[in-house]
């Protein structure tokens, strides 16, 4: 199940887990366009990662709280590399709210972005990856899709609805050579939605210290590399939720 010479679309390169990411999948092999809506620099200098490793890079702009986003970057993308082999969906939204608090429009925001985008964007290259007999679609969740979490009830609800769409589609591809998974982490450095004090937060894991993204992005591409692994939802919290 090699990855050597297929065409990633990768969103939220610009975060800390998808400049993990986009390293990862391009020692394997792809090719990546990389998405941002707000952080550039990040998502240039995780391309010029990618380019250094030798594999081709474009950089994509694109808000996904608007709903015309997913189709317009599947569709540059696949105009500057090809068809979409593998998507992996780890653009994310969500600041801290308790239920009171929330207005309706961070709740639309964050549904839009965390659960809307990823279906569209998988609605978008299904079909394709159907045809050719080969696809790969990872969501990145979190823990608090399980647990309700601590950021609020906008993101938890968001996250869960991601893991039933993972199931969803997973079950009604997985014929034509195509796996849906979803990895739910926790509590990772280096990214932005850190709702805490890193040495206070790392009391609360088991094994008492944050994930690394690098640790995401390995667990992600022993998901995307094995043909026989779909429909799961795999967490990395360090056990904070075993289950």
């Amino acid at each position: 199940m090699s990855l050597e010479r297929r065409v990633c679309l990768l969103t939220g390169a610009s975060g800390g887990i998808g400049q993990a990411l986009a390293v990862a999948l391009a020692r394997a092999g792809t090719d990546l366009a990389l998405t941002y809506a707000g952080h550039r620099d990040e998502a240039e200098a995780a391309a010029a990662d990618v380019r250094e490793i030798g594999r081709r890079c474009v950089v994509l702009e694109g808000d996904l709280v608007d709903p015309s986003v997913p189709g317009l970057l599947v569709a540059r993308t696949e105009e500057e590399l090809g068809p979409v082999d593998v998507l992996v969906a780890g653009a994310g939204r969500g600041h801290r709210s308790d239920f009171e608090d929330l207005d309706v429009a961070d709740w639309d925001a964050t549904l839009n972005v965390n659960l809307r985008a990823p279906f569209l964007l998988a609605q978008a290259v299904l079909p394709g990856m159907r045809q050719r007999g080969f696809g790969r679609v990872l969501f990145v969740s979190s823990v608090a899709g399980f647990t309700g979490g601590i950021v609020g009830p906008h993101y938890a609800a968001s996250k869960a609805g991601l893991h039933g769409l993972t199931h969803f589609l997973a079950a009604r591809v997985a014929a034509d050579g195509v796996t849906v998974n979803a990895l739910a982490p926790a509590l990772i450095a280096q990214t932005r939605m850190l709702p805490g004090d890193d040495k206070e937060l790392a009391r609360t894991i088991p094994v008492r210290r944050l994930g690394r993204p690098e640790e995401v992005a390995d667990l992600a591409l022993a998901t995307l590399t094995n043909g026989y692994v779909t429909s799961q939802v795999i967490g990395v919290d360090g056990g904070l939720y075993p289950r």
